[in-house]
């Protein structure tokens, strides 16, 4: 799967349904099936899995945080060890975000400017200036196959004004971003959306980024607090104005029914830290819903969450002690419910390449729904 493919940035679609897209994209760390799910490796690991484990359940694609690695252990530092990938243990494709989402929401004392945005680390309090261009310099240092342009995303809802602002600022951070990143063969840069929830600012940002004629678009001011419902709106505006030829990532998305109604409306990858951050509080994510193993009623169920299922967690770990582990605040039970949470999102992604393929993605989607809405509860 990981094995070197395309000494260039190539983006193959296979096979559409709807809007709904099945495809591939080459680069030369390996080749990622579209519609994709990328595990979020926040500090250069994926919370409470070894990356075999990752690698095994079918992940092409795992996130790193700029933010974060730039503030501990350092992107020099990482760097001199030989890049993220052997630091990590992990010889596949490698996205990094740009930073500037954790800026805004984590780092204390912030100060923004067109230069970039200075700030203090929630960790230590040091003072840090993150331009455009050091974070591409970072992402570089890391060795990120994709790498994403300093933006701005603010939080919604916000006044019009607030919105076209920061649009406005992560458009021509964008062109500085790009132009710092230059011509990498076998790597890319994408450009991020922003516009909040409105439709005029989205198909502004979305034209411009087109003109630059950038490797991949990302929608990215979204999952920020507004309804699912103001998000797949946002889609249906957005997805058809970029590019059909390059790849759409929609960054921080989600839950499993936000992925099939993204996917319907024709996004190709998706990062999101709910499968690791559910699994450690005792969240499962399975083909017959949420399953909460914190509930007393789980306490003497033999069952496992799902015997049909290939990931060992799943298949061989009972109810009742995934439950007493839970209530015990043991280390395995994070380990094993975030094996079966991440397990679940890849089956997920692998059902709806098929189902598009075979031009039954609007079945599959309907079944998978009326699994979810059916549940399994066990019998009294």
């Amino acid at each position: 799967m990981h094995n070197p493919t395309s000494e260039q940035f190539t983006f193959t679609l296979i096979a559409t349904d709807g809007a709904a897209r099945r495809g591939a994209i080459a680069m030369p760390r390996g080749v990622i099936r579209t519609p994709a799910f990328m595990p979020v490796g926040t500090a250069g690991t994926v919370k409470a899995m070894y990356m075999d484990q990752v690698r095994d359940l079918g992940a092409d694609i795992i996130l790193g945080n700029t933010y974060h690695l730039m503030l501990r252990p350092g992107a020099e530092r990482v760097a001199r060890l030989g890049g993220l990938h052997q630091f990590a243990r992990w010889d596949g494709p490698i996205l990094t975000d740009s930073g500037g989402f954790q800026v805004m929401s984590l780092a204390s004392l912030r100060k923004l400017t067109e230069e970039g945005v200075r700030f203090k680390s929630h960790v230590d309090g040091s003072a840090f200036f993150l331009t455009p261009e050091r974070s591409i310099e970072i992402q570089g240092l890391l060795g990120a196959d994709i790498q994403m342009q300093l933006d701005e995303c603010i939080a919604l809802p916000a006044e019009r004004r607030e919105m076209e602002r920061a649009m406005e600022l992560s458009l021509r951070w964008a062109e500085r971003s790009a132009a710092a990143f230059g011509d990498q063969p076998g790597k890319a840069m994408f450009g991020i959306v922003q516009g909040g929830d409105d439709p005029g600012l989205r198909l502004r940002s979305a034209a411009a980024l087109s003109a630059m004629d950038l490797k991949g678009y990302s929608i990215g001011g979204l999952a920020v607090g507004e309804p699912q419902k103001v998000m797949l709106r946002t889609l249906d505006i957005t997805c058809p104005a970029l590019p059909a030829e390059k790849p759409r990532y929609l960054m921080g998305v989600g839950t499993p029914d936000d992925l099939i109604e993204s996917v319907a409306r024709g996004v190709d990858m998706f990062d999101c830290v709910m499968p690791t951050r559910a699994g450690r509080h005792g969240l499962a994510y399975t083909r017959f819903g949420k399953i909460n193993l914190r509930n007393a009623r789980h306490a003497e169920d033999p069952r496992p969450l799902d015997e049909a299922s290939d990931c060992p967690a799943a298949r061989d770990y009972s109810r009742a002690y995934l439950h007493h582990l839970v209530k015990c605040n043991e280390t395995l039970a994070a380990m094993l419910l975030t094996w079966n949470n991440l397990a679940y999102y890849q089956s997920l992604m692998a059902g709806m390449r098929e189902a598009i393929e075979a031009g039954r993605f609007a079945d599959f989607r309907a079944e998978t729904k009326e699994a979810w809405a059916k549940g399994d509860i066990a019998a009294v």
